[in-house]
């Protein structure tokens, strides 16, 4: 058996059976009973004869484990079938297996493996379900197998292993498409009117930092609003989604709520923009880590992404963002889901946006989201300020704020500030 590890010992009942042994040999010499020294060396014997009973090769099995599916979502059953087969030439014992499983996906299944014959093939079956998102383990095996007399038992480790990934929890952000002024994503035509005998310029409403130069004097007249000139741009769209996952700015614990807000967030927006056939670009530490900032995924691997997420420090925040700042410059619009722990990192992104493009944040007040309070504080206020006169549309997220609800307040205008 390819990979496995063998244990051998003595069961509770072998150990106080060699003791009573000892007991009573050392009893029968010195109070010269010879009988009471038979009994001794026998009780004394009996386990460990058993013991060297228990010597015997391990059997030769191969184990092979189906999940069904691999990829889950949060409290999703997954079916799990393992196969035990002899390749020995001997027949096998009666075992009693247990799968070693990380403790999110269940109980761990115990069950008898019964005698194989050389060749014989089993399966065994039982189900997993989690809700904590991540990379999940499913293996190895242990095998145990005792002795007639419950004296000793053999333990056998199975070095065969699995994992199934539970995304992150995914909520519906509405029907309806993204409206092109609040995201200003590459390729974007909602409230852009060709000129006339212009076949590759458009003209859209005046964003914050846009060139005055290229204002279009006709059709502000016409409309009443500022309107500037803008060149088509390629028919694909794209985003870049931003987590803030820097370990100081989300509740502590091995579980954060913060951030699991913010990974399902994140995780839902890429959903919902997939849907209209958004490319999207991820920016978390463990992406920049890989090199993958600029890599175009769809929504599935954004998920699988997001699956393996985790809090990291300021210093890789810090890089994150400035490393965002060229892969926004080539795409089309942002959308960040951030936390206001301090003053000096939002000034950086919030020159993240780029004139004529689109930005969207969710703020999370960590404070308030942990009290479960309604409203959040002034800094909180403050970075959202900051972000509005930056050109930026974002939204406080305190403890009792919905991922729906957030972006629904960030989709309601075609203007950067306006949320009602």
């Amino acid at each position: 058996m390819a990979g496995a590890k063998r244990f051998r010992t003595l069961t509770g009942r072998g150990r106080a059976l060699l003791a009573c042994g000892v007991v009573l040999v050392l009893a029968g010499v010195l109070l010269g009973f010879p009988d009471l020294t038979r009994i001794g060396v026998l009780l004394m014997a009996l386990p460990l004869v058993a013991r060297l009973i228990a010597r015997r090769r391990p059997p030769q099995l191969s184990v092979e484990r189906h999940v069904v599916p691999t990829r889950l979502q949060p409290d999703e059953r997954a079916d799990v079938a393992v196969d035990f087969v002899n390749l020995g030439s001997r027949s096998t014992t009666l075992y009693t297996a247990e799968e070693q499983v990380d403790f999110v996906l269940g109980d761990r299944p115990r069950f008898l493996l019964p005698r194989l014959e050389p060749g014989a093939r089993r399966r065994l079956t039982y189900a997993i379900r989690s809700q904590v998102r991540g990379r999940h383990r499913l293996g190895p095996i242990a095998l145990q197998q005792q002795d007639p007399f419950g004296l000793t038992h053999v333990d056998l480790m199975v070095r065969s292993e699995s994992e199934v990934v539970v995304l992150p929890r995914v909520v519906p952000l509405g029907a309806g498409q993204p409206a092109g002024s609040g995201m200003g994503i590459e390729g974007e035509t909602p409230q852009m009117v060709a000129l006339h005998g212009e076949d590759d310029v458009s003209i859209r409403a005046y964003r914050d930092g846009d060139d005055l130069r290229k204002v279009h004097w006709p059709a502000t007249a016409h409309r009443g609003e500022l309107m500037v000139r803008q060149e088509d741009r390629p028919a694909r769209r794209s985003a870049v989604l931003l987590l803030d996952s820097r370990e100081s700015g989300h509740s502590p614990g091995s579980y954060s709520g913060t951030f699991e807000w913010a990974v399902s967030a994140v995780a839902s927006v890429a959903t919902h923009l997939g849907r209209f056939g958004y490319t999207l670009h991820l920016a978390t530490r463990e992406t920049l880590a890989a090199g993958e900032l600029d890599t175009d995924l769809d929504p599935a691997s954004v998920l699988e992404q997001l699956a393996v997420a985790e809090r990291g420090s300021d210093e890789e925040h810090e890089r994150l963002v400035q490393a965002a700042q060229d892969l926004t410059e080539r795409t089309g619009g942002l959308v960040a889901v951030v936390t206001s722990v301090d003053d000096l990192s939002m000034p950086t992104l919030a020159a993240l946006r780029r004139p004529g493009t689109g930005a969207q944040a969710m703020v999370i007040d960590p404070d308030a989201f942990q009290q479960g309070a309604a409203e959040v504080g002034e800094v909180t206020l403050g970075h959202q300020a900051l972000l509005h006169r930056a050109g930026w549309r974002a939204v406080p997220v305190g403890g009792q704020t919905s991922i729906p609800e957030a972006w629904q307040l960030l989709t309601a205008s075609g203007r950067p500030g306006v949320l009602t």
